[in-house]
């Protein structure tokens, strides 16, 4: 089960070409849920965002991402490829959340888009030394890069398989916030992606209105 909750300190560690003001948090408490958030719904995600993503989730070391980094340069169509999918898939994971928060079924598209990433993703792991310690790495069969997006895909899996009807899937309380996170709580009763976030914003809104009407009422 890939729990990644905690993980946000490792986001700005070393991050020297870019740091993307999208990326807010990782607040989801699972990796999935973690990439649905990333970038704006509005538009695709951008190269940088995906490279930062998967570097900041340690689903790829620094140096792999360094080098994913100059990657349209080097090698733009399969650049181009990968964000199209990236972006694809993103969609479908968005759409596999919004049905699980509906109690729903999700589109089969979406399905297919999680299975199409496990098919093509055939590989093992490796036990790879970078320098300072060891890690566990994928090493896909194939030579695409679709493998970059496979522990996500297995994520999505993971959450849909847990049930529809007892989802834990949340989204923030904050109309003006829309993350989703994975609400793993003793009560199941959390309401917002980051206490520290929206749940102070709420709480200060909250005792300003409180404030305003005791005045108004004296």
């Amino acid at each position: 089960m890939l729990t990644l909750t905690g993980y946000l300190s490792l986001c700005f560690r070393g991050a020297k070409a870019f740091v993307p003001d999208t990326l807010i948090s990782l607040v989801g408490g699972r990796l999935a849920i973690d990439y649905a958030n990333v970038g704006s719904a509005k538009r695709p995600l951008s190269w940088e965002e995906l490279v930062f993503f998967l570097e900041a989730t340690r689903v790829i070391s620094q140096e792999r991402g360094a080098l994913l980094l100059g990657l349209p340069e080097n090698d733009p169509q399969a650049a181009h490829g990968l964000l199209e999918r990236a972006s694809s898939f993103r969609a479908s994971v968005r759409e596999i959340l919004r049905a699980l928060l509906r109690r729903t079924e999700p589109l089969p598209e979406a399905i297919e888009s999680v299975n199409d990433l496990l098919r093509v993703t055939e590989g093992h792991d490796e036990l790879r030394h970078d320098g300072k310690r060891w890690r566990i790495e994928f090493v896909a069969r194939e030579g695409g890069l679709e493998w970059l997006l496979a522990a996500i895909a297995r994520s999505a899996a993971e959450i849909l398989a847990e049930g529809i009807t007892d989802t834990h899937v949340r989204v923030c309380a904050n109309p003006e916030c829309g993350l989703y996170f994975y609400d793993a709580s003793r009560t199941s009763r959390r309401r917002w992606c980051a206490m520290a976030v929206c749940g102070n914003r709420h709480k200060v809104a909250s005792f300003a209105r409180k404030h305003a009407g005791e005045r108004r009422a004296g």
